[in-house]
């Protein structure tokens, strides 16, 4: 297999991959709260071959590309980068509908998984009353989840309430017949060493040593005088920031892309073919 061959199926791989994310934005342009994910690109590694021993013998003054011819081996995916910008606001009258206005703020979930509990962080609000049994009820998203608080602890509160008793302030406060209760809410300062675990919702990384940061680093709980600067609206939500627009001209370009490298391993075949058809 020559270096065409090589180069063009190595990027016909990383292409699907963004394939993928964007299939999967697409997938998600109604989801609430949800953020798409733009694929990043970069080099593979590259051959640098010297085939002018010296620029002044051969008249190079002036050039402006580099000595010598540079043979790589195709592109990768480098990165899967999340884009936080908000997403519409939209008004749905429920008074457990919540939007977070800040772009970078998320609220945190309790995820039972089958290695365990951990803890989700969403920007969905979209949440409703459990009941748990002794007159109670359960603050849950729309998976069921419980809706933690700003301690991490469940939300409950008695089943006897009304919607005008359900009042939410700015500050994350949120009071239900009375009980108050401080919203668990995030700041998340690097998105990208966030993990997806499915449901809308994202997770820090199980391998934070490895990557040389630690909790703090990446998100911040707003909890005390942060609490200020929590941005909520009530009885409304947020939408996908995804752009369909955008998606539908980033997957035509995707795949005149897979149809160019897959043009060059069939010109390479051929090429091959007439090579050995020589007598």
């Amino acid at each position: 297999m020559n270096r065409t061959m090589i180069g063009a199926t190595n990027t016909l791989n990383q292409l699907q991959k963004q394939m993928d994310i964007i299939g999967n934005n697409l997938a998600n342009s109604d989801t609430n709260g949800y953020k798409r994910r733009e694929a990043m690109f970069s080099e593979m590694l590259f051959q640098q071959v010297n085939n002018q021993r010296d620029e002044k013998e051969n008249n190079s003054n002036g050039r402006m590309t580099p000595v010598g011819i540079r043979q790589g081996v195709g592109a990768r995916l480098s990165q899967s980068e999340i884009n936080l910008a908000q997403g519409a606001l939209k008004a749905t009258g429920r008074t457990l509908d919540f939007a977070l206005t800040s772009r970078n703020q998320f609220f945190k979930v309790l995820v039972q998984g089958e290695e365990g509990a951990e803890v989700g962080y969403t920007r969905d609000g979209a949440f409703y009353a459990n009941p748990v049994g002794n007159g109670e009820m359960m603050l849950v998203n729309g998976q069921g989840h419980a809706v933690l608080d700003e301690n991490d602890n469940f939300i409950t509160f008695n089943e006897d309430i009304k919607n005008e008793d359900i009042i939410l302030r700015d500050s994350g406060q949120l009071t239900i017949g009375g009980q108050p209760f401080n919203l668990g809410i995030v700041s998340v300062e690097k998105p990208q060493f966030m993990k997806q675990i499915g449901q809308n919702l994202l997770g820090l990384p199980d391998n934070l040593d490895g990557l040389g940061v630690n909790e703090n680093e990446i998100l911040t709980n707003m909890n005390g005088a942060l609490r200020n600067n929590i941005g909520l609206a009530q009885s409304t939500l947020e939408g996908s920031n995804v752009d369909i627009g955008k998606e539908m001209t980033d997957m035509l370009n995707v795949q005149r892309a897979y149809q160019f490298q897959s043009r060059s391993i069939s010109m390479a075949d051929q090429m091959m073919g007439l090579v050995n058809g020589i007598r």
